[in-house]
This record gives structure tokens, sequence and C-alpha cells, in this order.
């Protein structure tokens, strides 16, 4: 017998390819009509093609999006909104999109519709991040998207690099689901089944970036795998990468990428030989071979970690992990993990 709690907030999800023409009635449904579009980069044409869907309903586009949220940023998001009169947003993109429409949800208390384009799985949780000196990230319902619209074909564009990277950060949150703090069954088996999928149609997905059914695969474990983390918290793994990312400047789906394989190895609560067979009897080897397969960076210095600061990140990492994990505090701990990640050996 197990004692657990089970309960997820509510997010309509609307699911396969081609359903982005499904995106104009799933906005009325939440009786929005004055919605800005938030998407840039890469992502600038699928926003231009959901604007253009969405017609008078689209009061305007925030076109400018930057890796974990610059505060500044944000708050011309909110200027943007409040001058449009916005009564609701829609973020197309990766996670910095996605991002950065939950800063402007909860400033401003107004409903999110998402459009992802990458595998992030920020529009599965309410946890978002704002980054001045450093990043803060907080979790709050408003920040909690209300619809999902998710459409493999808008992924068939993505590099194979940023494929592989973000496809590891899905990765890192069915880990995270597994181990993290709370228990949830049914967190868990979706978890392992996200696992399952992104072991099988990640390396597809990067070696024949046209297969549709490829990138489905991924696009569905993506959502199974955030969408687990909520119940169970992040834990140490996600803390550290938050650190660097924000600090740094580093993109945050890589410094996932590259550090999984080694806080699985070296953190004992990330021992998922027991919790989850699907990634065999040496989680930490099978994470380096799928790694490996699918062109993951080998280390932080090839992410642009600068070597004179991981004497510093490993202190603030220590503080940010929460005050009642064992390594609350070990800057030593985090000093060495840090130093074996920044130029691994083969072998580790």
């Amino acid at each position: 017998m197990r004692d657990f709690v089970h309960q997820r907030p509510a997010c309509r999800v609307v699911f396969g390819a081609g359903r982005l023409d499904r995106l104009p009635p799933e906005v009325a449904a939440l009786e929005l009509r004055r919605v800005l579009v938030i998407a840039g980069g890469a992502a600038a044409r699928h926003g231009e093609q959901v604007a253009a869907r969405l017609g008078a309903r689209a009061v305007g586009r925030f076109d400018r999006v930057a890796q974990h949220v610059p505060e500044q940023l944000a708050a011309e998001a909110v200027a943007t909104a409040q001058a449009a009169g916005a009564d609701g947003l829609c973020s197309v993109g990766g996670g910095s999109a996605t991002g950065l429409a939950k800063a402007v949800a909860v400033a401003l208390d107004l409903p999110i519709v998402a459009v992802p384009t990458t595998y992030a799985g920020s529009e599965a949780t309410a946890v978002y991040g704002i980054t001045g000196e450093r990043k803060r990230t907080a979790a709050d319902p408003r920040a909690r998207v209300r619809t999902v619209v998710y459409d493999p074909t808008l992924t068939l564009g993505l590099p194979a690099r940023a494929t592989a990277a973000s496809g590891f950060n899905a990765l890192a949150h069915a880990v995270a689901a597994l181990t993290g703090p709370g228990h949830d069954p049914m967190a868990g088996l979706s978890a392992s089944e996200a696992i399952r999928l992104i072991r099988r149609a990640l390396p597809v997905a990067v070696r024949e970036p046209g297969r549709l059914d490829a990138r489905g695969e991924v696009l569905w474990a993506a959502w199974l795998a955030a969408s687990s983390l909520p119940p169970t918290g992040g834990g140490l793994h996600h803390r550290l990468c938050h650190v660097l990312g924000g600090r740094y400047g580093l993109v945050h789906a890589e410094v996932h990428a590259v550090l999984l394989p080694h806080t699985v190895a070296q953190d004992r609560t990330l021992a998922l030989a027991a919790a989850d067979p699907v990634l065999g009897e040496d989680p930490a080897a099978t994470l380096r071979a799928l790694a490996a397969e699918v062109g993951i960076p080998t280390g932080l210095a090839a992410l642009g970690m600068p070597a004179d600061k991981l004497d510093s990140a490993a202190t603030e990492a220590a503080t940010a992990v929460a005050p009642d994990h064992p390594r609350h505090g070990d800057a030593g701990w985090f000093r060495a993990l840090l130093s074996d990640a920044y130029h691994p050996k083969e072998t580790s």
C-alpha cells in the first residue's frame, strides 16, 4: 500500500498534426477578444500564422523573446499588453516565449493560450522565472496556461542541436518527476512513458528531421514529462540548471542536456535504477549513451561556461537548492559535480 495525494489543476490540451487550425475556436471558448501574440526569434513566422488565424481577436504582437526572461523585457511586454488593452495572451515558441507570457500573466492576471514549437514543457507548469542580477523562479497559479495547442508540424523546422537539447530538457522533467521530493504514482507512470518515448523517438527526430511521427512522439513525451513535474517537485538538477543558465546566459535546454547524466550519477536522490527500469541498471550510462547518439555537447565548456566561475556557481547552487535537501550548503559537492561536467572524461 502507498500513501499519496493526487491533484492536477485543469488544463485543456489539443494535440495533433494540423491542430493549429483549432486555435481560433479554442480562444473563442475562453471568451478572449483582444489577444496579444508573443512570438519571436525562430518562432516569429509561426507567430504570424497564429495572428492571421486569430484575425480581429489578435490585438497585437510582441516579437522579442530572450532566454531566462530579462526583467526589462518582461516590463516592456507588460506595458505592451496594457497599452493594447489585451484580455489574454497567446505564446508561440519554446520556453522563452512561454516564460515571457507567464511573467505578463502574473503581472496583469491574464489567461494564456500556448502554442509550443519545442519540447520545453514550460506550458505544463505554473513555474516562471525572471532574470535581473540573478534568475528568480516562483510558482503562481496565474502563470498556469489555460489551453495548449500542440501541433507537431510546428516542430519540423527545429534544428538538430535544438531538437536534441530540447528533448533532453523534457527528459530532465521526467527524471525529476520520478525522483522529486513528492510522490504521485500517476506522475510516475507518465514520466516513465515519457522516458520510453524519448529514448525511442528522439534519435529518429534528430537523424531524420522530417519524420513527423517521431516529432509527434517527442512532443507527446514532453507534455507527459512536464505535466508530471508539478506534483513531485523539480529537485536539485533543476535548481542547478536555473543557476547556471540565468547567471551565465547559457541555453537552458543545453544545460539540462549536459548536466543530466552527471547529476543522475552523483546525486543519490536521482538513483533511478529501482525507481524506473526503463533507464536500465545504470541510468547515468544510459543517459550518456543517448546524449552521444543525438549529438549533445560534451561538457559545460562547450556551452560557454566560464572556467573561472565554477567556484562562484557552486556556492550559489549550494544555497539555491531546497533547505531540506542533503546537499544544501555543500558548495564542495557542487564544485566537484561542475568540474566533472566541465570537461567530462569519456568514461565518466
